[in-house]
């Protein structure tokens, strides 16, 4: 189903005044993410994954908290988290992908 334009400020002014108060990472991302894709008409699972596993570089693993391969990578924080250190975290998972996993965009996020 798409969605108008007006129905999406609908959605969107809803899913703010929603998540207002949100501020805790572990606790209120998955379900965070849930509804804002949901503000646009698509379902997440659809399009994107959680924790998606990476190699970082040596023998580490890391985790994506949000990931659109190809579109989307988010670095998802609690509320005054330092969001220079999850931009770095974000780009350490770059070595881990395949050229076409590759985000066109990142979005740092400390629920603010």
């Amino acid at each position: 189903m798409r969605l108008s334009w007006n129905e999406i400020r609908a959605r969107a002014a809803a899913f703010a005044r929603e998540w207002s108060d949100a501020h805790y990472e572990k606790g209120e991302t998955q379900s965070f993410y849930n509804d804002f894709f949901e503000v646009f008409g698509v379902r997440r699972r659809k399009v994107a994954t959680f924790e998606e596993p990476v190699r970082l570089l040596g023998d580490k693993r890391g985790f994506i908290d949000l990931f659109w391969k190809g579109v989307l990578l988010v670095e998802q924080k609690s509320a005054g988290r330092d969001l220079v250190r999850a931009r770095q975290q974000a780009h350490n998972y770059f070595p881990g992908l395949k050229d076409h996993e590759l985000p066109r965009y990142i979005l740092l996020c400390d629920f603010q």
